[in-house]
Parts: structure tokens; sequence; C-alpha cells
């Protein structure tokens, strides 16, 4: 007769279940207020990328959390540490970079196990990168195309008019005509530009930067001679990207430069290493400052609506590529009054 314990343990029910859901789902002990992991269940290891075992007894934040978001985390902590259940969409970084969740800290008050509370996390980042997108796409093109399509028809209509005499309106009709028209080719240049990054794999390789940033200013330079680009750049900066970033950058730095109506646009482009394997490439310039609106919608804070949706494609696309690589798009007034887009990059 077999002992007690020969006798296998049953397995708790509710441990079954949390090893079986698809959501991630991270036992924790609080220590000074820092969630300690105590175990994960096997979604996590897949979503993440982290084994268990490597991270059992570590800070979880260390981990998932980076280092601009650690306030968000420590107050999502503490309401867990009060015994307050809190839902909130995050960000958090996995083994090939930041994804997009929606996050649950429940609190477990145990007294056999060190257990304090349980974070669960649904990986939404493909389903509200698609949203946001189909939306974009949609009310963009469809508003932008109409309007410029109307700006081209009432225009030509009054140059065919003018044009017999020869008048300044005739001149002035046919150069809006063209500035509608070239408007509409860089829509369209843009919209399959972005067709392309949403159709790709999300394989990516480690490519260098800087050459990259250097072709593109040279091109710009000769383009725009009138205009001021500086560069600071590292002798190389590898970066987990493919060919898209070429379009991504160039964007941003012709946008700095047409969108200043100075005599002489000042743009500065940047590359550099950061900590904790990532990189910026920043362009900042002395243009008037993009709407905090527009930065809001492109942000993914405010929802894009018939009348507010932003004026054009180059920042969804450089935003597109760069969550395409793990990484994000980021506004701040630059150093010199106007505006400082960075693309934050995962590094190999």
């Amino acid at each position: 007769m077999e002992s007690q314990a020969d006798e296998p343990v049953a397995e708790n029910p509710y441990d079954h279940l949390i090893q079986h859901v698809q959501d991630a789902v991270v036992e924790f002990e609080l220590v000074d207020s820092d969630p300690i992991v105590r175990g994960v269940n096997r979604a996590f290891v897949d979503i993440f990328g982290y084994d268990g075992a490597e991270i059992r007894d570590e800070s979880l934040n260390d981990w998932i959390v980076p280092e601009w978001l650690f306030a968000e985390a420590k107050q999502l902590d503490q309401q867990t540490g009060t015994g307050e259940i809190n839902y909130q969409r995050v960000k958090r970084e996995t083994s090939t970079g930041l994804r997009e969740f929606l996050y649950r800290g429940i609190p477990y008050d145990s007294r056999d196990r060190s257990i304090d509370g349980f974070a669960v996390y649904t990986d939404i980042t493909e389903l509200t990168r698609q949203q946001h997108r189909l939306q974009v796409l949609n009310r963009v093109l469809r508003h932008n195309l109409r309007n410029e399509a109307n700006v081209i028809i009432g225009h030509t209509s009054q140059l065919l008019e003018q044009l017999p005499d020869g008048s300044a309106a005739s001149v002035g009709a046919a150069a809006t005509v063209e500035r509608a028209a070239a408007k509409l080719e860089s829509l369209s240049h843009e919209a399959s530009e972005i067709h392309s990054v949403l159709s790709a794999t999300t394989d990516t390789s480690v490519i260098d930067s800087v050459p990259i940033v250097h072709g593109i200013l040279e091109e710009r330079r000769r383009q725009f001679p009138q205009a001021e680009i500086e560069a600071d750049l590292p002798a190389e900066l590898p970066v987990r990207a493919n060919g898209h970033l070429r379009s991504a950058v160039d964007g941003l730095v012709e946008n700095a430069i047409e969108h200043n109506p100075g005599e002489q646009a000042f743009v500065r482009v940047r590359a550099t290493a950061l900590d904790e394997g990532w990189a910026a490439i920043q362009i900042d310039d002395d243009a008037p400052p993009i709407p905090a609106s527009e930065q809001d919608i492109v942000t993914g804070d405010i929802e894009a609506t018939q009348t507010q949706h932003g004026s054009g494609l180059g920042l969804w696309l450089a935003k597109w590529t760069a969550e395409s690589y793990g990484g994000e798009l980021l506004f701040e007034e630059s150093e010199y009054g106007g505006n400082s887009v960075r693309l934050r990059l995962p590094r190999p």
C-alpha cells in the first residue's frame, strides 16, 4: 500500500486555470512597495519572452517597465498595496520591444503564501494598432484628399478664366494648383509607404542608422539649399529596424523644413545611444510647434475625429514604423523653440 507521502499531490484547480489562460499572470510580493516576482504562468513566458526561473525573486518593474514609465508603475503598485483593484492600459517592455497591455492589479491577502497580489496583462498591441490605423487612414485620406481635390478643381476653373490676360491672378492660381497637386502626391506617397509598413512582416534586422541619416540629410540639403541642416551623429549606431526607417526619418526631416515659414529653416538631427538597449534619432527645429491636439492624436491620447485628425500622414508613418520595430515616437519642445520629434528604437 502506498504511503500518503508517495501519493501525487493534487493540483489546485485555480493554479491549473491560471497556467492555461492566455493572459500573462504574475504572482508578486510587495517588498518595500516593490513587486517581487514569486511566480508566473506560461503565457507570461510566451508573451514577454522572459523565463520564469530567470525573473523569480526579482523586481517585476526592473524587468518589464521602461525606465521612463517607472512613476506610473509605482503608482499602480501603491494602489494594489492599499487593497485597491486597478485597471489601466500600459506599455511594457518585452524581450522584443514595447507592447501595449490592459493591466489589472489584483490585491491578495494570503496567510499561507508570500503573495500580496497578481498582475494580469492582456496583450492588446495589435488590436489597438489595427483599430487606430484603420480609423486614421479612413478619416485622413477621405478628408484631406477630398479637400485638396476641391482646391484643384476650384483654382483650375479660376486659372482657365484668367489665363488670356496673363495677369498676376492667373499666375497665383497656377501656383495654388501646383501646391495642392504636390500635397496630393505627397499624401499618396505616404499612404503607399504606410501600406508597405503595415503589410510587412514584423521581422527586423540589425542595421546601422548613421549612413541612412547621412544620406537623407545630403539629399535634403540639395533639395533645400536655403535651409540650415545640422547633424550630430556618432560613427555608427546599430538599431533593430529595416529599410522603412529611411522613409520615417526622411519624412520627419522634410516636415521640419516645409512647415517652417521662416526664410531659413533650421533643422538639427541627432542620433544617440541610450541606456538599457535603446537608441534615439531626434529631429529638432525652430518651426512653429506642432499643435498639442495633433500630437495627442498621433500618440493616441485623444481619438481622431472628422474635424481633428492631424494635417497629414508623415507623423503616422514615423509612428507606425517605430512601433513595428518595438519602439515609439515622442514629441517635446526643442531647445530652439520649435519641435523635437524623437524616434526611440531598440538596439541589438
